[in-house]
């Protein structure tokens, strides 16, 4: 991902997820924290199709929605898959599994022990066929409250 893609990621976010809105300003603040860990999913014509973000993160935490981070934090544990969306017109194309299967092993050579997550819109099992696992956390539940009623924590062991 770069600067130049910011625009139609934001229109991939909107799309994909209407009810948990993060504007242009969040995934620019993304990117620049962790350039290594955005990725723009894009075909043959170079048009964007899809997007992943991941930064490092502490384990069993999330951040807000929608929310600027001012630095990743320095005690984090995992690597945090914050997003991961496609146009409607990609779904079914077989985009996801090779880009969580590179951010997986990407991750695993840096060193990271695992992926986490909050999956949302009833993603868990979509999740779980990826090999991320629900973690019930009770200190986690009013955190997860305000990703949505369906939100889970998952974890997927590196």
């Amino acid at each position: 991902m770069t600067a130049a893609d910011l625009d139609a990621v934001a229109r991939i976010a909107v799309l994909g997820f209407p009810d948990h809105f993060e504007g242009r300003d969040c995934f620019e603040n993304r990117l620049a924290l962790n350039p290594g860990g955005c990725f723009v999913l894009a075909g043959e014509d170079g048009r964007p199709r899809g997007y992943l973000v991941a930064y490092p993160w502490r384990a069993e935490s999330a951040p807000a929605l929608n929310t600027l981070i001012e630095a990743l934090p320095a005690d984090a544990d995992v690597m945090y898959l914050h997003d991961l969306a496609l146009h409607p017109e990609a779904r079914g194309g077989g985009w996801t599994a090779p880009i969580v299967e590179r951010l997986a092993a990407e991750a695993k050579a840096a060193g990271w022990p695992a992926l986490a997550l909050v999956a949302v819109n009833d993603a868990a099992p979509f999740w779980e066929r990826h090999g991320f696992q629900v973690v019930e956390n009770p200190a986690m539940a009013a955190k997860l409250r305000t990703y949505g009623p369906d939100a889970r924590y998952m974890l997927r062991r590196l």
